[in-house]
C-alpha cells in the first residue's frame, strides 16, 4: 500500500514538472527591438499667422519591429512625438507630446506647430532651439524605444491656447470666495493682469469649496474653470452656441493663502501655496 502511495506521489510530481515545463515553453518573451529612425523636414521655421494653414513640418519614422519568441510583434505600436527645448534632454516640465497611434508619419501646419510651441511657453517672435524625437511603446506604455533626436531653430508667433478675456479683466467668484457665487464680484476679487495672456490673484482658501473666473461683470460668460485643486488645463465657455460651462475649481485640501495664476497662452492654471 505504501509503495502504491509512493508511486502515486511520484506520478503527481512528474506531472507537475512536465506541466511546468510545458507552461514555460508556451510563454512569450520579448527578444528586443530596433530604435525607430526619425526623419524630419521643417519647411517653415519662421512661423507667422499669415501662413497658419501652410504645411510647416513633416516627420517620418521606421517601425521598431519589436521581436518576440513567436516572431516580429503583431501588436499595435503606439508613438509619441516629443518636443522640448534644446539641452533639456526631454525632461522639462512643459515638454510637449503628440500621440500617434500606429502611423509612421505626421504632418504639421504652421498653426499646429505654433500651438505646440505656445504650450511650451516659449517667447513669441524669438528664435528657439528645439529638439524632436519619437518614443515607441507597446501596450500600457511598456518597452519604450527612443529614436534619434532632430534639432531645429524655430520662431513662433503669439497665439493662445484659451481665448483671453475680451474685457481685459478677470474676476474670481464662487462659494470659496468672500462674495459667494455671483456674476458681480467686488473689486477686491479682481485678478492682477501680469500680461495680455496671464492673470493672477492671491486668495485665502478653505477646503471643501469651489470657484471660477469671469471676465465681464454681471454676466456669467465668458467663464473659466478647471477640475483640479492643484492646477491643470483651463476650461472655458465664451457663451457661444454648443459650449457648456467648465468645471468649478475645488479649493485646496489644506487651508491657507494661495496664488492662482491663469495662463491663457498655455491654457493652464496653477495653484501655489504662499
Amino acid at each position: 500500500m505504501k509503495n502504491i502511495s509512493k508511486l502515486l506521489s511520484l506520478s503527481f510530481l512528474l506531472a507537475a514538472v512536465l506541466w511546468s515545463c510545458e507552461k514555460d515553453e508556451n510563454k512569450i518573451y520579448l527578444e528586443g527591438g530596433t530604435a525607430p529612425v526619425l526623419t524630419g523636414s521643417i519647411s517653415i521655421e519662421n512661423l507667422t499667422i499669415a501662413d497658419a494653414a501652410k504645411e510647416a513640418a513633416v516627420f517620418t519614422w521606421t517601425n521598431p519591429n519589436y521581436n518576440f519568441t513567436t516572431g516580429i510583434s503583431s501588436q499595435d505600436v503606439n508613438y509619441l512625438l516629443q518636443v522640448d527645448t534644446a539641452g533639456a534632454n526631454f525632461t522639462s516640465p512643459s515638454i510637449q507630446e503628440v500621440s500617434i497611434a500606429r502611423d509612421l508619419s505626421l504632418v504639421f501646419t504652421v498653426k499646429e506647430l505654433n500651438t505646440i510651441l505656445t504650450k511650451l511657453n516659449l517667447q513669441e517672435n524669438m528664435l528657439h532651439n528645439l529638439e524632436f524625437r519619437i518614443k515607441a511603446t507597446l501596450v500600457n506604455n511598456s518597452v519604450p524605444l527612443y529614436s534619434n533626436v532632430i534639432q531645429s531653430s524655430i520662431t513662433p508667433y503669439l497665439d493662445v491656447a484659451v481665448p483671453v478675456p475680451p474685457t481685459g479683466e478677470l474676476y474670481i467668484t464662487g462659494d470659496g470666495t468672500p462674495s459667494g457665487w455671483t456674476n458681480n464680484p467686488p473689486t477686491g476679487q479682481q485678478c492682477t493682469k501680469a500680461s495680455t495672456t496671464e492673470y493672477y490673484i492671491v486668495m485665502n482658501f478653505t477646503p471643501g469649496f469651489y470657484y471660477k473666473f469671469l471676465s465681464t461683470l454681471t454676466q456669467w460668460q465668458p467663464q473659466y474653470g478647471g477640475p483640479s485643486a492643484t492646477g491643470g488645463d483651463l476650461g472655458y465657455n465664451l457663451g457661444l452656441p454648443g459650449q457648456s460651462d467648465p468645471s468649478a475649481i475645488p479649493t485646496p485640501s489644506l487651508g491657507g493663502l494661495y496664488k492662482v495664476t491663469i495662463n491663457f497662452k498655455t491654457g493652464k492654471y496653477t495653484v501655489a501655496k504662499q
